[in-house]
């Protein structure tokens, strides 16, 4: 378990020549849920914790770009024709990110404690060894959160938490990543080609050049969108093949992956 210090939770970084932490989130056709994943990120915490926020478009058509554009410092717009995955969206961001490390959420995915969520990355920022990247715990909205939704959300964290501590296996969550930036180029990141199952791919590889744990303090809460579209069986049934596939032949079985909005 990572045990931070707390030297320099307290120190306001708006005096750096770079950012400490970069929010780099992804997005298509999200203005149903952006405004409320980047209020999060207030003037204050942003001098305070060193974030700059990047907002990757993967083609939007809404008013995702102008509602990324009131709050996010930079804002990477895909122009081609083509329909980009999220892995790609993911490392256009980072390609303009300066921070040294590189948080990634889903646009539909927030901090249940922001403060508590970045001082923890903070301080874990400056230890001198510590596993190169962090997996989540992910559960509903609470507002929205039924018993189904809790008993899912317990049972996958603690798979998740077992295979990651417990057993060493890379796998993660994609709804928030976290890697310090060295970390993230070496193990060449997102595979581009990957249109599911990237998440899953990255920190198997991630694991092998300098750890990986699961931090239960980072709790992230996401939408429960695709689950009310789908249901959890054929959710679950996806992921599992995903991931074998990616395992076994190092791509997923998934040719695309169907935006819920």
């Amino acid at each position: 378990m990572i045990q931070p210090g707390t030297s320099v939770a307290s120190q306001d970084y708006h005096d750096r020549s770079h950012p400490l932490i970069s929010i780099i989130i992804p997005v298509l056709q999200e203005e149903k849920l952006l405004s409320r994943t980047m209020s999060i990120f207030t003037p204050e915490r942003k001098r305070r914790f060193g974030l700059e926020i990047i907002v990757s478009d993967g083609g939007s058509t809404d008013a995702t770009i102008s509602i990324a554009k009131e709050i996010a410092d930079k804002v990477i717009c895909h122009t081609e024709q083509r329909r980009q995955t999220i892995a790609e969206g993911r490392n256009k961001g980072a390609e303009h990110a300066q921070g040294d490390i590189f948080v990634f959420l889903n646009a539909d995915t927030f901090p249940a404690d922001p403060d508590e969520f970045l001082s923890f990355i903070q301080s874990w920022s400056e230890l001198t060894y510590k596993p190169c990247a962090l997996a989540c715990p992910v559960h509903i909205y609470p507002e929205e959160r039924t018993m189904a939704d809790s008993c899912f959300s317990f049972i996958l964290n603690s798979y998740v938490g077992f295979m990651v501590n417990v057993a060493g296996f890379g796998m993660g969550r994609g709804e928030c990543q976290i890697f310090t930036r060295s970390a993230f180029f070496s193990a060449g990141m997102y595979d581009a080609s990957i249109p599911a199952g990237e998440d899953f791919e990255i920190f198997r590889r991630t694991r092998k050049i300098g750890g990986l744990t699961f931090e239960k303090r980072l709790l992230v809460y996401e939408s429960p969108r695709r689950f009310r579209r789908y249901g959890y069986p054929r959710i679950l049934l996806e992921w599992a093949v995903n991931w074998f596939w990616v395992l076994i032949f190092g791509k997923a079985r998934s040719k695309d992956w169907e935006a819920v909005r």
